[in-house]
């Protein structure tokens, strides 16, 4: 009599932890310029395999800039995801920014950091948050920075389930898009939430488009041609840290002139690199930026002068603040750093979005 109680009180437990699973795909996923991609998840459309640079195109395979957001009432929230590189961290990036997902809330007062679990291995499952109370919530769920994936799930009891979020009202329906090069992509965030592009979303209550591909983020054509085929708000041009001066002379109008020729009414943001944290002793790292900075400042003067409208232009000092304490590496944000360069860049998009 006693065995046949406990097995059916375990029968009972085992049913009430009975997680049913919905795959990200059927609830939309923002931050994808387009669909017509290898894999889903890839930032680049298939057609531009052999046509952008080998180093862009494995770059554009993983998930940056990748979100999704959600409904649910269910009292707690698990994830699975499949990576495609078991490389799941980097020597000064943790996996939580490199491999993993990023969970927030949206409350009253904006979104709120909720659950960002440790991937420690391919295939992921993990619980991100139990013993909530009653209530239906919207949940945004951010993939990784440094590594693709092939599947993604949202799990929730059996009982509840998890339903797409409303669509964005039209005027915040168009996504700003950030073309650069590893910070832009999210080196060296602690979690993927963190990066700057994915902090102004938020702010912002706006779609992202990241299209920052590590040491790669240097004004190709052919990934500015790319760019023409999208609708945004903004574009974003952080490229100079993969650059010198040279080529920022050679390429910024050519660039700007293809944006706007294909778009005309959107403002285009040109911002100079940061400054690197040790340029005040290291005057190679010094000189670069001066070069980098004279070059793009030229090219933007020259282009105001021809009449080329709605452009703007954003100083690099203003970046990652004046203490030296916003990087790892004198060149890579910390999460104070993107922080900072969110501050930077917001009251200026605030102004360009009008």
């Amino acid at each position: 009599m006693r065995s046949l109680l406990l097995m059916s009180v375990l029968a009972c437990v085992a049913e009430a932890q009975e997680v049913v699973w919905t795959d990200v795909q059927a609830l939309g996923v923002e931050g994808k310029g387009w669909t017509d991609t290898k894999a889903y998840y890839d930032r680049l459309p298939a057609r531009a395999e052999g046509k952008v640079r080998d180093p862009v195109w494995k770059l554009s395979r993983h998930a940056a800039g990748l979100c999704v957001r959600f409904v649910t009432d269910a009292p707690e929230l698990h994830a699975r995801w499949a990576l495609t590189s078991s490389q799941l961290a980097m020597s000064h990036m943790p996996a939580t920014g490199v491999s993993g997902v990023d969970l927030y809330l949206k409350t009253r007062g904006g979104w709120r950091w909720v659950a960002a679990p440790r991937p420690g291995k391919q295939l992921m499952n993990a619980r991100l948050i139990s013993g909530l109370t009653r209530g239906r919530r919207l949940w945004m769920l951010y993939l990784p920075l440094y590594n693709g994936v092939s599947k993604v799930e949202i799990g929730v009891p059996k009982g509840h389930a998890v339903k797409p979020a409303r669509s964005r009202p039209a005027s915040r329906g168009k996504p700003i898009v950030f073309y650069g090069t590893s910070i832009t992509q999210g080196g060296c965030a602690s979690r993927t939430g963190m990066c700057h592009v994915a902090i102004l979303g938020r702010r912002l209550d706006r779609p992202v488009i990241n299209l920052g591909f590590s040491g790669n983020g240097r004004m190709d054509p052919e990934v500015v041609d790319l760019m023409c085929e999208l609708d945004p708000a903004v574009y974003v041009i952080d490229c100079l840290p993969n650059m010198d001066g040279r080529a920022v002379a050679k390429r910024t109008a050519p660039l700007v002139r293809k944006l706007r020729a294909a778009r005309p009414r959107v403002p285009i943001l040109l911002v100079e690199d940061r400054t690197y944290q040790d340029a005040h002793v290291n005057p190679g790292r010094a000189r670069r930026n001066k070069e980098n900075r004279a070059a793009l400042k030229a090219a933007y003067a020259a282009l105001v002068k021809d009449g080329v409208r709605k452009l703007a232009y954003m100083d690099g000092n203003t970046l990652l603040g004046d203490d030296g304490e916003g990087t790892v590496d004198g060149s890579h944000p910390t999460d104070l750093g993107f922080m900072r360069q969110a501050d930077a860049m917001e009251p200026i998009l605030i102004r360009l979005l009008r």
